[in-house]
C-alpha cells in the first residue's frame, strides 16, 4: 500500500521546514523561503510530444527566440576556440575571439548555406566555408570571396556573420538567436543568490555524459523535474528519501525543488525496512520497500525474487518470468540487481543507515562535511546539515536543471535533429575547486547511443542505475499518449510544480 488520500494537500509525513528546525548548523533562509505556484489544474494536449507543427512551432518561437545554455566557456579557453552547437535542426558557433570575449554566429555559409563547422575546432584562424571557399574572420567580418566580381552586391557590410547576443554566467555561455529578446540579466533574474556557498564560477565540467533517447525532449527533462515518480520508479530509494515531503518553489523562469534524504518515504512501511536482510547487497541483494520481497542478483539478466510468503520465481532483467511459483516483479527491482552493472558494484555492501530520522541525517550530513573538508577546508563548517544532504535541484527555463549546494549534477535536455520522437539528456558533474584555485580543463563529452546502457558510463556512479530506471519508462510514455483518448495530460497541484511552471512559460513563449 501506498499513501493515497491524506484528508489535506500534503503527505501526512513530516515538513520540509520541521526537518530544517532539527539541523545542528545556521539553515540559509533560502531553504525555507516559499513560493508555490498558483494551484492548477494544468492540462497540456499530448500531441505537444509528437506534433511536427507543434515541434516546428518551438523551432520557431522557442529555440529561435529564448536565452540557451549553448556550451560553457572552458570548452573554449583559447582565441580561436570554436564549438556547434545544435538545437532541432539549426546550428550555431559558439567562438571565443578575445581572451575574455566570446562572440556566435549562425552556422551556415551567406553564399549557399553550407555550414561553416561540422565539429568542435581548436584554434580556428578563420571560418572558411569548405564548398567554395567563402571566408570570415572569428569575429564574423566577411574577408575574402572568390570571384568576388562576380557577386557584386556582397561586402562586408551586407554579408559579415549576423552576430547572435551572447550571455555568461558561472562559466556558462547562453546563446539567443533574437535580437529583441529580453535582456540577459532580466532573464536570470536574481538566481546567483541560489547557488551559495559554491557559485558555479569555482565549478569545473568533472563529467559529461551525453545519452539519446526515443522521446520528446520534454517527456525526457519532465521525468526528471519531480519527486512524485520515486515511489514507482525508484523503489530503492524509499528507505531514503521523502518523496511526497518535497518541497517546490517558482521564481521567475527558475523553479526549485527539495527532496529530503534521511527518512523514509512516506510510502513505505515501517516494518519492511526494519526486518534486517542478511547478506544485503546495494546493487544485488535489496529489500522492496513496499512489497517486502527480496530481490537477488544470480548472474546478469537473473534476478530471483522472494516474497514474504516464501514463494520464489527467477526472472530476467526485465521481469519477464522464467521459472517459478512467483510470477510478477517489479521491473525497476529486476532492472538494478539483475542488469549491466560496472565491475565489482555486485559486491558493494549496503551501508544505508537507520535510525531516528535527527540522528539519520545528522550522521549523513557529518559524513559529507568530513569526505568535503580536505577540498573545501573550514567552509564546510559554515554549512548545513540540509545542504550535505538533501536533494535541492533547479530547472532554468527552457532546458537546464543545474543542482544545488554541493551535489554536482547539471541536466541539458534537448531535441535530437529534427524528430519530435527523439532527444539529447546530457550529464554534467560540475565539481567545486578551492578558493583561488583555477578551474581543470572540461571532462570531453562521452556521447551513448539510444540502446547504450548508462553503465557504459562508469563515471556515472550510481546514478548510471539511477538513470537506467528513468529510462524504463520514457518510449513507453512516448508511444501511450497517443492513445489518451481524452486528449488530457492531467499535472498535480503541488507535486508536480516545476512541470507546470514549465508550462507556464513555454505557453507565454510561443504565443508571442
Amino acid at each position: 500500500m501506498v499513501e493515497t488520500l491524506t484528508g489535506t494537500n500534503r503527505s501526512k509525513g513530516i515538513t520540509y521546514d520541521a526537518l530544517l528546525d532539527m539541523d545542528t548548523h545556521a539553515v540559509p533562509e533560502r531553504l525555507r523561503e516559499d513560493c508555490p505556484i498558483a494551484p492548477g489544474p494544468t492540462i497540456v494536449d499530448p500531441s505537444i510530444y509528437y506534433s511536427r507543427d507543434f515541434f516546428d512551432l518551438e523551432v520557431e518561437r522557442l529555440w529561435k527566440r529564448v536565452w540557451q545554455m549553448a556550451c560553457h566557456e572552458d570548452d573554449i579557453p583559447n582565441v580561436g576556440d570554436s564549438h556547434v552547437y545544435d538545437i532541432a535542426h539549426l546550428s550555431y558557433i559558439v567562438v571565443r575571439t578575445g581572451p575574455d570575449e566570446i562572440k556566435a554566429f549562425p552556422n551556415a555559409c551567406l553564399h549557399r548555406g553550407r555550414a561553416l563547422l561540422t565539429e568542435d575546432s581548436k584554434g580556428v584562424r578563420d571560418f572558411r566555408c569548405p564548398f567554395h571557399g567563402w571566408n570570415w574572420g572569428i569575429d564574423g567580418a566577411l574577408k575574402e570571396v572568390p570571384c568576388q566580381w562576380d557577386f557584386p552586391s556582397v561586402s562586408a557590410k551586407t554579408h559579415s556573420l549576423p552576430p547572435l547576443r551572447v550571455g555568461r554566467w558561472g562559466g556558462w555561455v547562453f546563446i539567443n538567436p533574437d535580437d529583441n529578446a529580453e535582456p540577459f540579466e532580466q532573464f536570470l533574474g536574481d538566481i546567483d543568490r541560489h547557488f551559495q556557498p559554491i557559485p558555479f564560477e569555482r565549478r569545473y565540467k568533472a563529467v559529461h555524459v551525453a545519452k539519446k533517447l526515443r522521446c520528446n525532449w520534454k517527456v525526457a527533462q519532465e521525468a526528471f523535474m519531480e519527486a512524485y515518480h520515486v515511489v514507482a520508479t525508484h523503489p530503492t530509494l524509499l528507505d531514503v528519501m521523502g518523496d511526497a515531503n518535497s518541497k517546490y518553489d517558482v521564481f521567475g523562469n527558475m523553479s526549485r525543488a527539495i527532496s529530503p534524504n534521511g527518512l523514509l518515504s512516506p510510502h513505505v512501511n515501517p516494518a519492511f525496512v526494519a526486518e534486517p536482510l542478511e547478506g544485503a547487497k546495494t546493487y544485488a541483494k535489496v529489500r522492496h520497500a513496499l512489497s517486502g520481497n527480496v530481490y537477488e542478483r544470480l548472474s546478469e539478466d537473473r534476478v530471483k525474487v522472494t516474497a514474504r510468503d516464501g514463494r520464489t520465481g527467477i526472472f530476467d532483467h526485465q521481469a519477464h518470468h522464467i521459472e517459478g511459483e512467483l510470477d510478477h516483479a517489479d521491473v525497476q527491482l529486476c532492472d538494478w540487481v539483475g542488469g549491466r552493472l560496472p565491475d565489482g558494484w555486485e559486491l558493494e555492501e549496503d551501508h544505508t543507515s537507520t535510525g531516528p530520522v535527527p540522528d539519520r541525517r545528522k550522521a549523513m550530513a557529518n559524513e559529507s562535511r568530513e569526505r568535503w573538508r580536505g577540498l573545501l577546508g573550514d567552509e564546510v563548517d559554515e554549512m548545513s546539515d540540509a545542504e550535505f544532504v538533501d536533494t535541492i535541484y533547479y530547472n532554468l527555463f527552457p532546458n537546464i536543471s543545474p543542482w544545488g549546494c554541493l551535489n554536482p549534477i547539471f541536466y541539458r535536455f534537448r531535441p535530437l535533429g529534427d524528430n519530435p520522437e527523439e532527444c539529447i539528456h546530457e550529464t554534467m558533474f560540475m565539481m567545486p575547486v578551492k578558493k583561488g584555485e583555477k578551474r581543470p580543463a572540461p571532462a570531453k563529452v562521452h556521447w551513448l547511443d539510444f540502446d547504450d546502457d548508462y553503465c557504459d558510463a562508469a563515471e556515472l556512479g550510481m546514478l548510471a542505475k539511477v538513470f537506467n530506471q528513468d529510462v524504463v519508462n520514457l518510449p513507453h510514455v512516448q508511444r501511450g499518449m497517443k492513445s489518451i483518448k481524452s486528449k488530457e495530460i492531467v499535472f498535480a497541484n503541488y507535486g508536480e510544480t516545476k512541470i507546470r511552471h514549465f508550462h507556464q512559460l513555454l505557453n507565454e513563449q510561443l504565443s508571442r
